[in-house]
């Protein structure tokens, strides 16, 4: 069971995930949902994720920020930006080659009270298997590092 969380809010166009606590893949259905729902947003500005209560993150979540990117970049031709005070959680962001495919800052975000939880998603076992290699296929594509690291996971998941 994960101890962590997402929180989500929309103002005027700016879009701010939060992670809180130990946020691994349980949370990945939420997280996608969301992703789809910014994209689909009229009024878009920018996208800030806040990882400055982040404990740890895992290979699949950090896939699914990327994909986040990678979207922003299409539709919109925006960088989103990533906002860390942890230095092993900003040295994790740096080995996975986030900064090229986000703002890395290290201020806080404003009106945090403004946030709210994402909600839970039930998630089947092959949900959850479709989105862990999608994650993981996008990690793989921004650097050769990520690639040799993650190769045996993707291989393993596209034979089951």
């Amino acid at each position: 069971m994960s101890t962590g969380r997402i929180q989500f809010a929309e103002q005027e166009g700016t879009f701010v995930l939060k992670f809180v606590g130990e946020v691994r893949l349980t949370l990945c259905s939420a997280l996608d949902a969301t992703i789809e729902r910014i994209f689909s947003a009229l009024n878009f500005n920018t996208i800030v994720i806040d990882l400055t209560e982040t404990r740890s993150i895992d290979s699949t979540t950090l896939g699914l920020l990327a994909k986040l990117s990678i979207l922003s970049r299409q539709k919109v031709g925006l960088l989103p930006t990533v906002v860390t005070t942890h230095e092993d959680i900003t040295r994790l962001l740096q080995s996975m080659g986030f900064e090229q495919v986000f703002n890395i800052v290290d201020q806080p975000v404003p009106c945090p009270e403004c946030l709210d939880d994402l909600p839970d998603q039930d998630q089947s076992e092959e949900v959850v298997r479709i989105k862990v290699l999608e994650a993981h296929k996008i990690l793989m594509g921004l650097n050769d590092t990520n690639r040799e690291a993650f190769h045996d996971l993707v291989n393993a998941l596209e034979r089951h």
